[in-house]
């Protein structure tokens, strides 16, 4: 009988993470000790989650209620998850930070802890912690692999139900910035019919999809296809194929993982919580690009109250995610595409509501708000949405700053925006210019990561004691940094491009989808080095020995004029007066080392007194700029 009820009361209780199936504790990063936090250590394995279809928070989940049940009639999915905790509970910080994983890869080591990209994910060496500034600060560190579809695969991901029966028409397009034919390609879904299966090719987003003989392709699986394409055809061609696909995933599931796993742990539940006896009293979700647009996407669907009615994350950074959300909670989802200006246009990430404020759709005479089902559930939590320059060229993200009409708005209180001036979508630690081979001008070296612990310091003192944070950084239209796109400096060797991603109003239940309108933004205002105005400048940019911009544009052969994916450019300034080269030179700048080495000791000081820079970082400023390093300039 006692086993009876208890049964009967687990299947009354609202379902977190069913169960944790987890390796035991091992030595992280070689037993090295961080500071007062000490050693830390690692646990990997996975979370299961059972949601009840008919649960509210549940029904909102694409084909939840056709998918396989268990024998309690609940839908399960497999999660992977590592958590990185302090050995002594006693000396953790009592805050948890948990990163929505970039298809599969962790990044937050890489920005919080300067990791070089060799040894993203790894814990075996004590040069695997970077510069542990996390561990240091004492935060428990758990990565969720929320992501289930194939993208994904190779790292910590998402084990979701394909639900049997089903089939429809997907699109899935491929940009190989090569040459090789045949080549190989994976579908997002496997074949229902493998002999009807279209492919067009076009060489930039604008132009008409073309089919000829000497395009063709070979099935070679259940979801693989070989392409062969004409010779002529230059690299960067984008490759459409259309194609009636079986068995869809059930990736919703991915955002109430997000949400079950995190209530589990910072409340002790769940079997064999890893967690158990030392929860953490505050949770931060943090994802970057792609899982950024995760949590923008997490927060407006409404998954930050769990089932039980409590608020999952007290604090929310979604990093370079721009105005745009994700296609995961839909039939025939594609999480992994990144709508660019050369690649994935047609794919529904740019779909409104772009911002937090309400605003009203000028296309559709729709109001809605990232916050309205948080507002809605008292559940909304602080957020701080970090973005680099690019996302305003290459993301969209003047929109989440003004209304789709072109209007200024003012954020809600509880949500600040940072912009940080000069910076590509994202870069290691360890990145110097370069010029490459799909970009037109050297990429742009600039790291985020300083910049980002100091917010995320001003973000953890205004959960604790509710100190308010610095105030946004970021161009708005009310200062009149914010500009049409199409005023650029006259510096020589900027390259413009010939066309900036739209933020498109899509039909989609056509296939390829129709653009029935777009809708407007702006760009940061540019100084006279090509500088963005109104965000966080950095030293760099402040005591500037090159103009570093938010913007590359793809070279010649490669879908010339189109936005170099995630890429800014880095182009130095002369030593001396240049015809030509409106910038002022190094020589009338900085009348020796030592008034160069000032400029960015007092621009390093203002970001201290402001919040925006951490004593530790401005001292490391200076020593780069003291051994000549800090343009990351070869």
């Amino acid at each position: 009988m006692r086993h009876i009820i208890a049964a009967l009361l687990l299947l009354a209780t609202p379902a977190l993470a069913q169960r944790f199936e987890m390796q035991p504790p091992q030595p992280a990063f070689a037993g090295a000790r961080f500071g007062n936090t000490g050693a830390y250590e690692i646990l990997r394995g996975q979370a299961v989650i059972a949601l009840d279809p008919a649960a509210p928070g549940n029904a909102i989940i694409a084909d939840l209620d056709r998918a396989p049940r268990n024998a309690a009639g609940r839908v399960e999915a497999a999660i992977d998850i590592h958590i990185l905790r302090p050995v002594d509970a006693a000396r953790g910080n009592g805050s948890m930070i948990v990163e929505a994983v970039n298809r599969g890869r962790p990044l937050i080591g890489q920005l919080f802890n300067d990791t070089t990209a060799a040894r993203l994910g790894r814990t075996e060496t004590e040069s695997d912690a970077g510069n542990a500034w996390l561990f240091r600060q004492g935060y428990t560190v758990v990565l969720l692999g929320w992501q289930g579809d194939n993208t994904a695969e190779a790292g910590l991901h998402m084990r979701a139900p394909r639900v049997p029966g089903i089939t429809g028409q997907v699109r899935d397009e491929f940009v190989f910035d090569n040459t090789t034919s045949p080549i190989a390609a994976r579908l997002t879904y496997p074949l229902a019919e493998p002999y009807r299966i279209a492919i067009t090719a076009r060489a930039r987003q604008v132009d008409a999809r073309v089919t000829r003989p000497d395009l063709s392709l070979h099935v070679a699986g259940p979801d693989r296809i070989e392409i062969t394409r004409p010779a002529e055809l230059p690299p960067g061609t984008i490759f459409e194929v259309i194609y009636t696909a079986r068995d869809p995933i059930v990736l919703g599931m991915g955002f109430a993982g997000y949400r079950d796993i995190t209530a589990a742990l910072r409340h002790g539940e769940g079997e064999n919580n890893p967690l158990a006896g030392r929860v953490p009293g505050r949770a931060i979700a943090f994802g970057v690009s792609q899982s950024g647009r995760f949590l923008r996407d997490f927060l407006y669907q409404g998954f930050n109250q769990d089932l039980s009615g409590r608020p999952v994350y007290d604090a929310m950074i979604p990093h370079i995610a721009g105005s745009r959300r994700t296609d995961t909670n839909a039939r025939w989802a594609q999480p992994g595409r990144n709508p660019s200006d050369h690649t994935d246009r047609l794919y529904p990430a740019d779909q409104f509501p772009f911002t937090y404020a309400e605003t009203t759709d000028p296309l559709t005479g729709r109001r809605d708000s990232l916050l309205r089902a948080c507002m809605a559930t008292r559940s909304c939590p602080r957020i701080f949405q970090t973005d680099s320059e690019f996302e305003f060229w290459g993301a969209r993200g003047s929109l989440t700053l003004h209304d789709p009409a072109g209007h200024h708005i003012e954020l809600p209180q509880h949500v600040r925006a940072y912009m940080i001036s000069g910076h590509p979508h994202f870069a290691p630690a360890e990145a110097w210019a370069a010029q490459g081979r799909l970009c037109a001008m050297p990429t742009n070296p600039l790291q985020a990561g300083a910049p980002m612990r100091a917010l995320l310091v001003a973000l953890e003192s205004w959960m604790r004691e509710g100190v308010e944070p610095p105030t946004s950084r970021v161009p708005t239209l009310a200062a009149g940094t914010l500009v049409p796109p199409g005023q650029w400096p006259a510096i020589p060797g900027l390259v413009r491009p010939t066309s900036l991603t739209p933020a498109p109003l899509l039909d989609t239940s056509v296939m390829p989808p129709r653009v029935t309108g777009e809708y407007r933004f702006f760009v940061p205002r540019l100084d006279a080095d090509g500088h963005a105005i109104g965000g966080i400048r950095l030293p760099v940019i402040e005591a500037a020995r090159a103009s570093y911009l938010g913007f590359n544009p793809r070279t010649a052969g490669f879908g010339e004029g189109a936005l170099c994916t995630n890429q800014g450019a880095a182009l130095p300034i002369p030593a001396t007066r240049h015809a030509g080269d409106p910038r002022m030179p190094l020589a009338e700048r900085f009348a020796d080392n030592a008034a160069y080495l000032a400029a960015v000791r007092n621009a390093a000081a203002r970001l201290v007194a402001e919040r925006l820079l951490l004593e530790e970082d401005a001292a490391a400023m200076l020593a780069a700029a003291q051994a000549g390093t800090l343009a990351r300039l070869r």
